[in-house]
């Protein structure tokens, strides 16, 4: 049995596994998983990933979950080029700092800006509040801040003068960010000039097939959902709404 991704390319984490793999040539089965349906919920889900999230990997008897954790094991068990993870100790550890940074800081606050300006009004048929809206602005704003002094610094890319796994990570999630009004990218020249750096290492006709349901108005419509799922993601929203 070859390799088998489950993923939803509604979901940030899973488009950067998709994009990685695909853009690497590295075979494998795609297995739709869709959040709207709750299918993640499944109890036959529960059998490839007991954390019932996606991203998922099925290699054989193997399975893990994770996103970050799937890229690099992907990057590992293919040989894939130097640069997409570095052999060098240094350089690895650095791109292992960022995307330990990025993972509990932009993240958060990429996933806690759609559901507050996207699935709330479509779910409770309110906006959120304004004040909550504003702090995260202002938290996101200071994590660009970080981003593009810090680690990016006017360098090409991450890590350097090649593209590396940290590079796909954090452009999937600043792609969805962009989309519901965090002008990283109109704003900040620096930021900008990566992006166009990784898009025209992957390819725009990937990038646009991995992002099309994405930025499809529609697969955030209540009738895109069942009543599982919606009542899973009413749920999540009033969480961060509390």
């Amino acid at each position: 049995m070859g390799l088998e991704l489950y993923l939803d390319l509604l979901s940030s984490p899973c488009r950067a596994v998709y994009i990685f793999a695909k853009t690497n040539s590295i075979p494998f089965e795609y297995k739709e998983v869709t959040l709207m349906k709750g299918e993640q919920l499944s109890e036959d889900f529960g059998k490839v990933n007991p954390l019932k999230k996606i991203p998922a990997l099925k290699d054989g008897d193997f399975t893990m979950s994770e996103s970050v954790a799937i890229l690099l094991y992907l990057a590992e068990k293919y040989k894939l080029s130097d640069h997409w993870y570095p052999a060098n100790l240094e350089k690895r550890a650095k791109i292992n700092e960022f995307l330990l940074w990025h993972v509990n800081v932009v993240r958060p606050l990429m996933v806690k800006d759609f559901w507050l300006k996207v699935m709330a009004p479509t779910l409770l048929q309110r906006n959120a509040p304004a004040e909550k809206l504003e702090a995260v602005a202002q938290e996101f704003n200071a994590a660009l801040d970080q981003f593009e002094k810090i680690f990016l610094q006017g360098k090409p890319y991450i890590s350097g003068k090649e593209i590396s796994v940290a590079d796909v990570v954090s452009f999937c999630d600043l792609v969805q960010a962009s989309r519901t009004g965090q002008n990283m990218f109109e704003e900040r020249p620096k930021i900008a000039a990566w992006r166009q750096n990784v898009e025209s290492h992957l390819g725009m006709e990937l990038i646009d097939e991995a992002h099309k349901a994405a930025l499809s108005a529609g697969s955030y419509s209540k009738d895109s959902m069942d009543p599982k799922g919606v009542e899973w993601l009413t749920a999540r929203v009033k969480l961060l709404l509390l």
